[in-house]
């Protein structure tokens, strides 16, 4: 614990500290645009941070900081201003604010984001792709597209010794290799594979206590709310992983859920039901959107957002440093297979998770602006129910787009839904 950590201990130091780092990151690139820096552009999943770590590039990530613009009230400026540019209502918000932003060279809530310099893309969602065609086509950047197999087995992926496994990590590998020959020619430094064990490491520590994190939720009361505390750390996970930063603020938050969890300390003061979160947050009424699950006393204890949009690192997975590339070769497969699987067989998942976490209903919320996430969500419902007996509410927003989200509409499903909720407890209590 540090030396300035008051006397009620570290409660609360999490949120703080993901805050500061937050503005020092988007302080970072705002510098880069004034000094003109190179940038590299990457999505969550899948974004190879370890290895543009090695040549220092900063690094922007377009998700984050366009659902930065819902959080602060904005977004709807950035939306209008790409629709009227000419970009369709119906296209990923996130896509819509980013281009506003460009053309805006750089304006954001949060200070000003730079050019890139080269473009880092998956196949693990089909809009990262064209995305990334529309930055090569404003500022004529190399766009490097990593290509991940995905799951080939009904019910789970292959693992190491597995010759389809083997197979699928040396073309990850290869393609790797191909990313770090395009790294040198754009910035002009030689690959260093000390220097990518030492990044290696630091990511070790922030997916083992990102891992560790979402698994003291199992306590009761819940430690942290995986919808609004959690996207917080899930920022941090994503955006300072392979940093000493991003390492030393996962130990202090593993060791506050620690402190709360030994001291029955929640994230609210009367939990009464727990809930499971499927989809992408509503960020237009963020806190709203939590407080009318809050009120009645329910509490996400866990979300398939933390799994697919951290990019697997739930998983924890650990990379082997006496083997850098190859494990990362591993890593980087078994993770976005993860987190694919987390948004296209999310029933799976959660199935597994009730019991663990004494779920008492699953939160389903497609949303207008990502098909990527919502599209199969009621099929999944429906599976879900056939596996196992969990109450569950489908309601639909947008993580973007205050235009198309009616708090009234979503007040009245979550009280039926919370009234069935105590209902089902009362007739189970008589029994």
């Amino acid at each position: 614990m540090r030396e300035d950590t008051p006397l009620e201990g570290p409660v609360g130091r999490g949120m703080t500290d993901a805050a500061a780092l937050f503005r020092a990151w988007f302080g970072r690139l705002t510098a880069a645009a004034g000094a003109g820096r190179p940038t590299a552009y990457v999505f969550v999943m899948g974004s190879l941070l370890e290895i543009l770590r090695v040549f220092n590039f900063e690094v922007s990530f377009p998700e984050i900081s366009s659902l930065q613009t819902a959080v602060r009230h904005v977004a709807h400026e950035y939306l209008n201003q790409a629709e009227d540019y000419g970009y369709s209502p119906d296209i990923c918000g996130y896509v819509k604010a980013d281009v506003a932003v460009q053309l805006r060279r750089g304006a954001h809530p949060m200070g000003t984001l730079p050019p890139p310099a080269l473009a880092v893309a998956t196949n693990a969602c089909n809009t990262y792709i064209k995305w990334a065609e529309i930055w090569e086509r404003l500022y004529h950047v190399p766009v490097f597209t990593l290509d991940v197999p995905g799951t080939r087995r009904a019910g789970g992926q292959t693992w190491r010794g597995d010759l389809d496994f083997e197979a699928d990590c040396a073309y990850v590998r290869d393609q790797i290799r191909e990313l770090i020959g395009l790294c040198e020619r754009v910035s002009g430094t030689r690959f260093d594979i000390d220097r990518l064990r030492e990044v290696l490491g630091h990511t070790n520590a922030v997916m083992a206590g990102w891992r560790r994190v979402i698994a003291l939720n199992r306590r009761r009361p819940a430690v942290f709310s995986a919808l609004t505390d959690g996207t917080a750390y899930l920022g941090v996970a994503n955006g300072l992983r392979g940093t000493p930063e991003g390492a030393a603020f996962f130990r202090d938050l593993v060791e506050e859920m620690e402190f709360k969890a030994a001291r029955s300390i929640g994230t609210i003061d009367d939990e009464r039901y727990r809930l499971m979160f499927v989809g992408v947050p509503c960020y237009p009424m963020f806190r709203r959107f939590n407080e009318m699950f809050s009120e009645w006393g329910g509490v996400f204890v866990n979300s398939t957002y933390l799994w697919f949009a951290s990019g697997g690192a739930n998983l924890g997975f650990e990379y082997d440093l006496a083997r850098p590339l190859e494990s990362l070769a591993e890593g980087v497969l078994i993770s976005v297979r993860h987190a694919m699987d987390g948004m296209f067989h999310s029933d799976r998942a959660i199935a597994d998770t009730l019991d663990p976490f004494a779920i008492d209903g699953v939160v389903y919320h497609p949303i207008k602006s990502c098909r990527t996430v919502s599209t199969g969500l009621a099929d999944s419902r429906r599976a879900l129910m056939a596996r196992a007996d969990v109450p569950s509410l489908f309601i639909e927003s947008d993580m973007m787009d205050k235009r198309v989200v009616s708090e009234a509409q979503l007040k009245n499903r979550i009280d039926a839904f919370f009234e069935g909720l105590a209902s089902r407890r009362r007739a189970a209590g008589a029994a």
